[in-house]
């Protein structure tokens, strides 16, 4: 009898068994298995937890839909940090590959309520029947279609906070391809609290379709707005200021301004922003404007002044200076906001200049 060779016994006897298994079998075990047991399965293959790290993530969705365990459970695993408790309620996930898609086993966890996305891609089936119980919805670079983020906004009618952050690639969201406008967005959360809009999604809005005057039907719970908005761009502000006026209880506008000293200025009308010509725009619940990365353009100094016009229980506006605004013209500024008279339906509001 020959002998063995001793690397062909050595190879052998290392050979990573676990890491053969087809993801059927691989996904079949780990239904059978705890949970808490089930999530820790990614230490026993170099494979299980480098490869299929994101075959993985679709077994461990699938696994979630089949335990059912009376305990909070915290699982971290380089792409996505979960938190369950009975049913999956809070769910934080974020991939370092964009082009990644969460599993149609996603769709299924019924009791979501808090839902954060990053860098991943959403695409919701047409069977998916909706998160009935979804309160807050925020993404951050997430490629999805305009049709597939309406499809799914308009099934989760519980959504009160809603963020779209970052920029994506979805082919429908190219200029003049999007049909989805700002309007449509907004209807899709009649009971939507707070509100953050990133520039890119501003954008991409508004080249679908202008704004109305005000929207047909008005945001009758938006408490908190946060908008990324370019002061340059008179169709920026007016959807800004549309869904302001649509906001009857509003108590907080928060703007970062999108580089406004680095794009060139348009004509806008010589009235544009008086507040004379806002009879409609009543803020009678607001208490706070804060503004970040401001330039002192007179659009941004006309914008704020209206604002100030139109809120009588304004309590704190506060304008944080960018880099480029000189100490010179910092102290122009607040002289002509604190000692030359404009209207002002709340003198008492705290007025505060900083710097980033």
């Amino acid at each position: 009898m020959e002998n063995q060779n001793p690397t062909t016994t050595t190879q052998t006897l290392n050979s990573d068994i676990i890491s053969s298994l087809p993801l059927n079998i691989i996904e079949d075990i780990l239904t059978r298995m705890p949970l808490r047991e089930a999530l820790r399965t990614s230490v026993l293959s170099k494979k299980w937890r480098e490869l299929k790290k994101y075959k993985l993530v679709n077994a461990i969705f699938h696994v979630l839909l089949f335990h059912n365990d009376p305990e909070t459970l915290v699982f971290d695993c380089s792409v996505f940090h979960l938190a369950r408790r009975t049913k999956v309620k809070k769910l934080f996930f974020g991939s370092d590959d964009r082009s990644y898609k969460l599993p149609v086993s996603f769709f299924s966890l019924q009791g979501l309520e808090s839902v954060r996305l990053y860098n991943c891609t959403l695409e919701p089936p047409l069977t998916f029947n909706g998160f009935s119980s979804l309160t807050i919805f925020r993404i951050w670079d997430v490629d999805v279609s305009a049709q597939k983020l309406q499809q799914f906004l308009s099934k989760c009618p519980q959504l009160v906070n809603l963020r779209l952050a970052g920029c994506q690639k979805g082919l429908d969201f190219v200029a003049g391809e999007n049909k989805f406008t700002f309007g449509d967005l907004l209807q899709c959360v009649p009971l939507i609290q707070t509100l953050d809009i990133s520039k890119y999604y501003m954008k991409v809005y508004l080249c679908a379709g202008g704004m109305p005057h005000q929207l047909p039907t008005p945001l009758v719970h938006l408490k908190n707005l946060f908008l990324e908005v370019c002061m340059t761009e008179q169709n920026e502000i007016s959807s800004a200021l549309c869904i302001i006026r649509s906001s009857p209880v509003l108590g907080g506008i928060f703007f970062l301004m999108d580089n406004n000293d680095k794009s060139p200025v348009r004509q806008t009308p010589a009235n544009f922003l008086d507040p004379e010509g806002y009879s409609d725009l009543k803020l009678d619940h607001l208490e706070t404007l804060e503004i970040e990365n401001f330039s002192k353009l007179p659009l941004e100094m006309k914008f704020v002044k209206l604002i100030m016009a139109k809120s009588p229980l304004l309590k704190k506006v506060k304008i944080m200076l960018n880099d480029n605004v000189s100490v010179d013209e910092e102290m122009k500024m607040l002289k002509d906001m604190l000692r030359f008279p404009f209207l002002r339906a709340s003198p008492c509001a705290e007025f505060i200049i900083d710097r980033l």
